[in-house]
């Protein structure tokens, strides 16, 4: 299986209006709840009032599209992933699935992928 590294630093954050994100910037990921929305995007487009935010996060792409009926991908590779001590910020689409790391980890992340069997590029 082939991964993908993301090729911006990518910030985690919160906001409490919407409407302050430019929804057309790619990559982009929101999560409304009760309790929060969350946004993922490029450091680059995080607005300036934000309630809280995390910069220095980087990931990888699981490349082509995922059926739905496959099993463990995720889990495998954060499970090779949680032995080195590598933390992940998981995000799945329609299509696939998204791994975030902290850019620090980034190295030993490609390092236990690729000892675990995948492609990263």
């Amino acid at each position: 299986m082939k991964l993908v590294t993301l090729p911006k630093a990518l910030s985690v954050y919160k906001v409490s209006d919407l409407k302050m994100i430019d929804l057309s910037q790619q990559p982009l990921f929101i999560g409304v709840t009760d309790e929060e929305t969350s946004i993922v995007s490029a450091t680059d487009n995080v607005p300036a009032d934000t309630l809280e935010q995390e910069d220095g996060w980087t990931g990888f792409k699981i490349e082509g599209v995922l059926d739905f009926s496959l099993v463990g991908i995720l889990a495998k590779i954060a499970s090779l992933l949680a032995d080195r001590e590598i933390s992940i910020f998981a995000v799945s689409t329609y299509n696939t699935d998204y791994i975030l790391i902290k850019a620090e980890k980034y190295e030993a992340a490609v390092a236990a992928l690729r000892e675990g069997g995948y492609i990263v590029s």
